[in-house]
């Protein structure tokens, strides 16, 4: 298939995706009927108290971090709470802003099968009735599209819901914000708005805490590798194979890089990766060192804090790179980097893109398609991603 012809039948299958089904047409108009229900609110409280709903994995979460640190700011006597999936729970732990972080399974972000239709709502209504325990004054759903969480919201009896006002998402609110299609920090921030006022966007800066612990234990599995000299980081894994590189590539910018930056690469990723960051150092002459499988995410950002830069597709751990000042370098493809680019400077932080047509298509789960009509991320070249990296380090080669 040539590349026009690729093109449009890729902005044909997006088209169809991004379409309405009709049983979330049928589910839309239940929402409606139950958004209207007369469910008693919780009585006022003294304390004010707000919970934060975030469903998503860690890089959407740390995106979040910057308007809860102004929420914080605004209101230093307020119980925060945070509502997240076990997942994400270690990264918002560790921001002093939280008062108490709150996990829940979210339907739909567990990556697990579902165990049947009644499960989602079994777990809301319990989920409901422990929030009407604790009691909450406000809440903000952070998600956009986050349906649940602002049905939990209202169903629990928060009297104040804040979110935005998707078709889904609208009747449970009592604060709905006209969406705008932008960063998600700033997203995240015009919901903030609501309760403290106007927050401009350089007042918004994303930062990680790193642990002296996890800077102490990053020095040391380094040192039983034996590296001692200059670093860099490569996340070459991604959660679905559509925004994955090429493992040929990697190996050959991991190799280049440690002669032109005279340094030692490090890769990282999760258990399920390691098998990728073997088969990468495989096509490799230099010797590397392999931390995928072996770091939390407080070890992880203490490791790329002494990095020179991390170059990786794009995921969470990028996010967490770029929120402990290290210079990133990140492959997008179906993602749209106005949404979910890093959040910092465009001259420390480069996106790479393919010009090809079709992207950004937004849909990370292509299912069993052939990887090779969704050539997004590996047409992207081993040269601009050399380039970059120099670049974000200052080197001259």
């Amino acid at each position: 298939m040539d590349r026009e012809a690729l093109v449009l039948r890729n902005r044909a299958m997006a088209a169809a995706f991004h379409a309405t089904p009709t049983k979330h047409r049928v589910r839309r108009l239940a929402l409606g009927t139950i958004g209207h229900l007369p469910i008693p609110k919780q009585k006022p409280r003294d304390q004010e108290r707000i919970l934060l709903i975030r469903p998503d994995h860690v890089g959407d979460v740390l995106l979040t971090t910057p308007a809860i640190q102004a929420l914080r700011r605004a209101r230093p006597t307020a119980e925060l709470h945070a509502l997240v999936g076990h997942w994400s729970a270690d990264v918002i732990a560790n921001f002093d802003d939280i008062d108490y972080v709150l996990t829940l399974p979210f339907p739909g972000f567990t990556r697990q099968t579902k165990l049947n239709w009644r499960s989602p709502y079994e777990l809301l209504l319990a989920s409901a009735s422990n929030l009407r325990r604790i009691g909450y004054s406000s809440a903000i759903i952070f998600r956009p599209d986050h349906w649940w969480g602002a049905m939990l919201a209202q169903v629990a009896g928060i009297p104040v819901r804040i979110g935005y006002d998707l078709p889904d998402v609208a009747p449970f609110l009592t604060e709905a914000i006209p969406h705008e299609y932008q960063h998600a920090v700033l997203q995240s921030a015009r919901l903030v708005e609501r309760i403290i006022g106007a927050l401009p966007a350089e007042s918004l800066t994303l930062r990680y805490p790193v642990a002296e612990a996890d800077r102490s234990w990053v020095a040391g599995y380094l040192s039983e590798w034996g590296v001692e000299e200059r670093i860099f980081a490569i996340h070459p894994g991604a959660g679905q194979w559509v925004k994955r590189w090429d493992e040929a590539k990697w190996a050959s910018v991991a190799d280049t890089l440690c002669d032109q930056l005279e340094a030692t690469v490090v890769f990282t990723g999760g258990d399920h990766e390691v098998a990728l960051v073997r088969s990468i150092i495989s096509h490799m002459q230099h010797r590397a060192c392999v931390m995928a499988g072996d770091t939390g995410i407080g070890s992880l950002a203490a490791l790329y804090e002494r990095a020179l830069v991390v170059l990786g597709a794009d995921s969470g751990p990028l996010h967490l790179a770029a929120a402990v000042g290290t210079p990133t370098v990140t492959l997008f493809g179906p993602a749209d980097p106005v949404e979910f680019r890093q959040w910092g400077s465009p001259d420390k932080h480069i996106v790479l893109t393919s010009n090809i047509g079709c992207r950004p298509c937004r849909i990370l789960d292509w299912g069993g398609d052939d990887p090779a009509h969704h050539p997004c991320v590996r047409e992207i070249p081993v040269g601009s991603v050399l380039e970059a990296a120099r670049r974000v380090v200052n080197v001259d080669v």
